[in-house]
């Protein structure tokens, strides 16, 4: 078995990494059904899911599911469907930025416990 090493800070960035991907999953299935009729553009309130991420990781809660929403204020074209690629292109962008930023501020906390464990060698 494996030492596991995890910090508050740690479960706070993997939240935040998971949120991510979670974010490029629902634009991918945006981006998938661009042409089906009558589709509507989903998505989550990506500051909200943080917040709530947070106060799981303060209360040791395993994670929660995401709540997707339909998103509103887009315009639908005459077949009902109202997905934008520019729009699914700039979400997916900012879903990847955040997902490799969080995974950077991992592989830097894990860093900073290694060299820590090491210190004395």
């Amino acid at each position: 078995m494996g030492m596991q090493i995890e910090t508050r800070l740690s479960d706070q960035v993997a939240r935040y990494v998971d949120l991510a991907a979670s974010e490029a999953k629902l634009t991918a299935a945006n981006m998938a059904n661009v042409d089906t009729p009558g589709y509507r553009a989903v998505g989550m309130d990506f500051g909200a899911e943080m917040r709530q991420a947070m106060s799981e990781v303060d209360q040791g809660q395993a994670p929660g599911q995401v709540r997707v929403t339909q998103v509103d204020g887009l315009v639908a074209r005459p077949d009902g469907n109202d997905v934008s690629m520019d729009r699914e292109g700039l979400n997916l962008a900012e879903a990847q930025l955040k997902f490799k930023t969080g995974v950077s501020l991992l592989r830097g906390q894990y860093q900073s416990i290694m060299d820590a464990i090491h210190a004395d060698k």
